[in-house]
């Protein structure tokens, strides 16, 4: 992902844009039907591991794939199941929710560990990464907090991880610039 997103900054805007935009609807709207929570999820999730997916894919990408791979399939998965498994529970869609929140964070900090490499001083990538570990842990020390709770925590937990996202993405368009025109 690091090496395709610094040739490419817009893919991570659109991941922190998606991010945002999920996180505002259910920031607005907590009180949803826990099953239009799960569609609203489900689709982000997709989303957000389609546009990784295609990141890993790419021709031309240089570095390891094998994480990049392992978030895009945990989005597409988790968010198939959300789609397609409405029946169900909020324990368990808590826990969908909280095991792609780890799973991100885990793989994003691993990431900015190559990215500091290429933009020195760089952690915005690692503010995400943590963010997604704190939040996930959290839904999964305590499920059972209620769903207008849970959906607006996930809400929350979107909007931050879709800011942090947006400003690593100016950042890369920044480098970019300064490596063009330097």
């Amino acid at each position: 992902m690091f090496e395709m997103d610094l040739r490419n900054w817009t893919v991570i805007a659109a991941r922190g844009a998606i991010a945002i935009l999920f996180g505002l609807i259910a920031v607005i709207w907590p009180a949803l039907a826990l099953e239009t929570l799960i569609v609203l999820f489900g689709l982000f999730a997709l989303i957000y591991g389609i546009v990784t997916l295609i990141v890993a894919l790419r021709p031309g990408r240089s570095g390891s794939r094998g994480l990049l791979l392992l978030e895009a399939a945990t989005g597409v998965v988790i968010g198939l199941l959300a789609i397609f498994w409405t029946g169900l529970t909020a324990y368990a869609l808590v826990v969908l929710i909280a095991t792609w929140m780890i799973i991100t964070g885990v793989v994003e900090l691993f990431g900015s560990v190559r990215l500091r490499r290429q933009i020195p001083g760089e952690f915005f990538l690692a503010v995400t990464g943590a963010i997604s570990i704190l939040f996930g842990l959290s839904l999964l020390i305590w499920p059972n907090a209620g769903a207008v709770v849970v959906v607006t925590l996930v809400g929350v937990y979107a909007i931050l991880f879709g800011l942090f996202t947006l400003a690593l993405a100016f950042r890369v368009r920044k480098e970019i610039r300064a490596h063009q025109y330097g």
